[in-house]
């Protein structure tokens, strides 16, 4: 039997498996030293070096541009978390100075009803609202003052501009104090030029009239109105506000006068209870009628 030529299959695969290693040694050289890669094919000269060095000037190239974009991409990620680092810290200086004016504001309140409180002749204590209530109900505000304090209630509250309302319930720190505006809050008044008297209380919309003025009497509108001095709470003179209007039907045996109050409550701060009107410093006590000297030539 004649004799079978060797197969070239095992000469194909080596030649393939050969191929297999040069292309994976190529690309290790393309991708992992490409610029000393490059270098050695151009000493090695030949058509192989010229084929290749193409390929590696795009590779090297393409490098260069990988690290610029990676190196502008971590400084502008340091150049953002610095900027929002700046952003908090401006913030909480926002903050601080916020806190700082509101401060300042609060004390300049309270140097107000300090500096009253020196020359008034009546014994007050100073205290912060802390919460307010303007419903269709009550208008009222609660001050950090109570029993601790020496507050009770039916007490007066004012600030250095006039009347501010009454203390009608008093907890161990804090007090609810209705305002002048509320229909449950009536205390005496007095026009201060003509001296006739009338009775100082709230309405339900929120305004304060003066009610059962004589019906002769010459009020008119931005007459000033004051505290007569006629109940326990508020002493004699203390500013309430202005006649804005005055009204009188036919058949009403008195007259009436709409007031706008002298004191601006939705932008209290603090305000005084007057704790007692007998002027600080001050141990006697006033001269009662009984014994008030006799006019002269009286028997």
């Amino acid at each position: 039997m004649p004799r079978s030529e060797p197969s070239s299959l095992p000469i194909a695969t080596g030649l393939r498996r050969l191929l297999v290693v040069a292309a994976i040694l190529f690309l290790v050289l393309v991708l992992f030293l490409p610029r000393n890669s490059q270098e050695w094919l151009g000493q090695v000269g030949g058509p192989l070096a010229m084929i290749l060095e193409g390929p590696l000037q795009v590779m090297a190239s393409i490098q260069d541009s990988v690290g610029e974009t990676w190196d502008h991409y971590v400084a502008l990620q340091q150049v953002w978390e610095e900027n929002q680092g700046l952003k908090r810290k401006i913030q909480e200086l926002q903050g601080e100075q916020n806190r700082l004016l509101e401060q300042a504001i609060l004390a300049m309140e309270f140097q107000k009803l300090s500096l009253y409180q020196e020359t008034a002749p009546l014994v007050t204590m100073p205290a912060r609202i802390i919460g307010r209530n303007v419903s269709n109900w009550y208008r009222a505000m609660v001050i950090d003052k109570g029993t601790r304090d020496g507050i009770r209630a039916e007490m007066g509250v004012i600030t250095n501009a006039g009347v501010v309302g009454r203390v009608v319930r008093v907890n161990h720190a804090t007090s609810i104090v209705l305002l002048l505006s509320d229909p449950n809050v009536a205390i005496t008044g007095m026009i201060q030029t003509s001296r006739d008297e009338g009775i100082i209380q709230g309405t339900p919309q929120g305004t304060i009239q003066m009610k059962y003025l004589p019906p002769l009497s010459p009020v008119q509108v931005g007459d000033a109105v004051v505290t007569s001095g006629l109940t326990d709470d508020f002493p004699r003179g203390l500013h309430i506000g202005k006649i804005q209007q005055v009204t009188k039907a036919a058949t009403d045996l008195f007259q009436s006068g709409d007031i706008t109050p002298i004191v601006d409550f939705p932008k209290l701060e603090g305000v005084l209870v007057i704790t007692s009107f007998q002027p600080p410093n001050t141990t006697e006590s006033p001269p009662s009628i009984d014994t008030l000297p006799a006019p002269s030539g009286s028997p």
